[in-house]
């Protein structure tokens, strides 16, 4: 069994090291052009070069649970598309969201501006009830961070393209129930999957039927948010801050009115990384099952994108 190993802009000589630990009887190596057939590849934003050579790929695994920029090439026909489906990723998602949401609640940040003034105060304490949480996309992570939402009392409520039953989150599902899940959310939180139907999703309109005060938390894809749209609603008022991890342009660049907005916290699309060891025995495991023919999880609908 031959592996190779085409990631852009990350070191490969780990992964194949610990690619080689995992699977002792295969043949791992880095992708060069004009390189052999390989039976599965292991990707993160590879060259079109690539995918045009290696037609034969039983499995594609992408090193990140976002499949969109994958998606936008031209793929082998036959190939499976394999996202990570946890590998670490949503207890740090978790973390990152919780902090965010209580960040705001507790008012954390206006505090942090007293004490950098010398100042000694309290606030009045502000009523969960009063702040209930609203996440989008409920996934393996988005599941998680609503669960944990939960554990603090917030009032929860999540939205998804298809159905769930999940306790302690009241569920919406579907376009026509959208805007009853926006008009009773105070928080939101972005963890939808990157495709046509949601790209722009969180514009004006989306965003201008939150509860007032509302706070956005995108920790998805920058695509999805509309920022000339939340810049707006945050200096008319109707919002009251924003966090976000992730962005159209990665670096953000350094003219970029988010740096400077100052109820905008910008943090470096770091909510959740990739853990290599972890990766590397998911996508293992994978492989050896798909050579026994059963079945996996994390196999990518082309057609929804996720």
């Amino acid at each position: 069994m031959r592996i190779t190993v085409c990631c852009t802009d990350t070191k490969t000589a780990p992964w194949i090291a610990a690619l080689r630990d995992a699977l002792p009887g295969a043949e791992v190596s880095e992708w060069q052009p004009g390189a052999p057939q390989a039976d599965h590849a292991v990707v993160w934003a590879p060259p079109q070069q690539f995918l045009d050579e290696q037609r034969g790929l039983k499995g594609i695994f992408n090193i990140g649970a976002g499949v969109d920029a994958l998606l936008k090439r031209r793929l082998p026909p036959d190939a499976l598309v394999v996202r990570l489906d946890d590998a670490g990723m949503s207890v740090q998602m978790t973390e990152f969201v919780c902090h965010a949401v209580i960040r705001h609640f507790r008012e954390l940040d206006a505090y942090e501006r007293d004490a950098a003034e010398g100042k000694w105060g309290f606030r009045k304490p502000r009523q969960r009830s009063e702040f209930p949480v609203g996440v989008m996309g409920l996934g393996v992570l988005g599941q998680r961070v609503a669960h944990a939402l939960a554990n603090f009392e917030f009032p929860v409520r999540g939205w998804s393209r298809s159905r769930k039953e999940l306790p302690d989150v009241q569920c919406f599902a579907g376009a026509d129930q959208l805007d009853a899940f926006l008009a009773g959310t105070r928080v939101l939180v972005n963890l939808l999957p990157l495709t046509p139907d949601t790209e722009n999703l969180l514009d004006r309109r989306t965003l201008g039927r939150l509860l007032p005060g509302g706070y956005v938390i995108n920790v998805a894809r920058g695509a999805h948010l509309v920022d000339d749209d939340l810049v707006a609603l945050l200096d008319e008022g109707h919002l009251a801050g924003a966090a976000l991890d992730v962005f159209r342009t990665e670096p953000l660049p350094p003219e970029h009115p988010f740096w400077r907005h100052p109820r905008i916290v910008v943090t470096p699309h770091t909510s959740a990384r990739t853990l290599r060891d972890e990766s590397v025995a998911q996508i293992a495991r994978k492989i050896v099952a798909l050579e026994r023919g059963e079945p996996i999880a994390g196999v990518v609908d082309r057609q929804r994108g996720y």
